[in-house]
């Protein structure tokens, strides 16, 4: 069985500073999640008018981004574990009963229903002159040997990087949607199980990251 170490090596991310994440290349990505629309509820017009916007956004952007949607199967756990604190904190008999039969309804639904949450989200990327060299200041962002040089380059680079944050979601407003850029920790729980979909019910390990 291969240790971790070595399953490590497949991860094509060096570490997470500041909510970017920096790539084993030397290059940068942030992730912004967005908020989505339902083409369908719209009239023709409206949508019509949502996919010109849309098209209009794209062409503004000088830059490649990613579009990524994420389906995952609802996690009722932490509403069962709520049901479960309420219960413990009532006295009547009949409400207990009552929620204990709402907790067993609640369960039996999501496993006979296969009920699926989704997550769009953008990755917008970095790529600084010189990154595909081994000898780029990018390669020691976040390691052992920082020094000032380095950490000057990747304030240079991730003031670049927000640059286009801004332009992107910016350019989500204005077809009705809203875009925020994931920090450190929430970053690192996305990775976490995407790499380990066997384990969505629980939550990345505390890393030894950069905030």
């Amino acid at each position: 069985m291969a240790s971790g170490v070595a399953t490590q090596q497949f991860v094509p991310i060096e570490r997470v500073r500041d909510g970017i994440i920096v790539l084993k290349t030397g290059e940068l990505r942030s992730i912004i999640i967005t908020s989505s629309l339902n083409l369908a509820l719209k009239s023709e017009d409206e949508q019509q008018a949502v996919l010109s916007q849309f098209q209009n956004f794209l062409n503004s952007l000088d830059f490649p981004v990613e579009f990524f949607i994420q389906s995952r199967k609802l996690n009722i756990k932490p509403y069962i574990e709520l049901l479960q604190a309420r219960s413990d904190e009532v006295v009547e008999d009949l409400l207990k009963i009552q929620i204990k039969e709402y907790m067993g309804f609640i369960t039996r639904f999501a496993e006979e229903t296969n009920i699926m949450t989704k997550h769009f989200f953008i990755v917008v990327p970095y790529i600084a002159a010189g990154t595909a060299q081994k000898s780029s200041s990018l390669m020691s962002f976040g390691t052992s040997g920082d020094n000032l040089a380095q950490d000057s380059a990747f304030d240079t680079a991730r003031i670049q990087l927000e640059q286009r944050i801004a332009t992107v979601t910016q350019g989500l407003t204005r077809f009705g949607l809203r875009g925020q850029k994931l920090g450190t920790e929430e970053a690192i729980e996305l990775f976490y199980k995407l790499f380990n979909p066997g384990e969505q019910d629980h939550a990345a390990p505390k890393l030894n990251q950069d905030k």
